[in-house]
């Protein structure tokens, strides 16, 4: 029998399944989806999302039957409209801003608190005459917005330890750092060792870039990857937090590492043999995903489900101003 047919349920072999907690969405990705959702309820179908909010199928799709639109630039939005239109949790270049204020729209920005800080960041080092070096994978929507948050040429971006290694910059004394949020705490060290080794004089950021969901879910990871057949991150191909966990169990010697969004991608034919499994989820996958990888384990297998903390989160971040319940006050 293939191991991607069901065995009879009498005849279920054993597995030992781990979950990584803490795990799935964090402070940034709720308050993101509680932004669409709350536009939803105070103004009615449809809001439109530029960018989708978070990297995560499920979420978008089910944001999408309650009325939400999902367009990648302004430009796909009708002029005239008075419906809210939201700037995603990875944050926006200043000219999205700009241009909706002068398209008229009611723009409400629901970009990660953590990622509103490294704009910031990014903006007081540009102030003060340094060269800014961000930290980050080209292309994702989180660096886009970084880099612009200023002119043109004003960011350099350093992607790997190599490039780190051959970077020049205009004024070696006078440099600044700052990173994405969701990259590989290991990598990024390397990197960020290198760049030191090279530019002591370089600012760091007052306090770590990479955010705390980003680093107690890896943590958590690294706890129990070595001591388990296979590692199942739930979460979506474009997720960066997503592919560092799974990135973060290989290095800790787990043979079977893999990414999925839904119980339907599993290959069922990497995971005959296995005896014990860990579970965890990117910070923009739900729970309700993670149960359904679970249910589908326990289809194929006798499980047993324990629970692996490392640490307790209790981090909150209020909506957007405009979504409180004093907005008209």
């Amino acid at each position: 029998m293939s191991a991607a047919e069901k065995p009879p349920s009498d005849v279920l072999p054993p597995l030992r399944v781990l979950l990584c907690a803490p795990r799935g969405f964090c402070a940034g990705v709720v308050r993101a989806i509680d932004a669409v959702e709350k536009a939803l309820a105070l103004y009615g179908p449809p809001v439109y999302v530029r960018h989708e909010i978070v990297h995560n199928k499920y979420v978008v799709e089910g944001l999408k039957a309650k009325g939400a639109i999902f367009v990648e630039e302004l430009h796909e939005i009708p002029s005239g409209t008075s419906a809210p239109v939201i700037f995603s949790a990875h944050g926006v270049a200043k000219s999205v801003p700009e241009d909706a204020a002068s398209r008229r729209f009611f723009a409400i920005d629901a970009t990660c608190p953590l990622v509103t800080k490294v704009h910031r960041e990014a903006t007081v080092h540009h102030k003060r005459g340094r060269e800014v070096v961000l930290i980050g994978h080209a292309g994702h929507p989180e660096v886009i917005g970084t880099m612009g948050q200023l002119p043109e040429g004003a960011v350099s971006l350093v992607e790997t330890a190599e490039q780190a290694r051959h970077f020049t910059p205009r004024d070696r004394d006078n440099l600044a750092y700052t990173t994405q949020t969701t990259l590989s705490l290991d990598d990024t060290a390397e990197i960020v060792a290198i760049l030191k080794e090279r530019f002591p004089a370089m600012v760091a950021p007052h306090k770590e870039d990479i955010c705390y969901a980003t680093t107690n879910r890896q943590e958590a990871v690294k706890k129990v990857a070595g001591s388990v057949d296979a590692m199942i991150v739930v979460g979506a191909p474009n997720s960066s937090n997503s592919q560092r966990l799974r990135e973060a169990a290989e290095r800790e010697g787990c043979a079977i590492a893999v990414l999925v969004q839904r119980a339907s991608e599993i290959d069922w034919d990497r995971f005959g043999n296995i005896a014990s499994l860990a579970v965890t989820a990117g910070a923009s996958a739900p729970e309700i995903l993670v149960e359904e990888i679970i249910d589908a384990f326990a289809e194929r297998y006798a499980i047993t489900v324990e629970t692996v903390h490392t640490v307790q989160e209790d981090v909150f971040f209020p909506l957007p101003r405009q979504l409180r319940p004093d907005a008209a006050e």
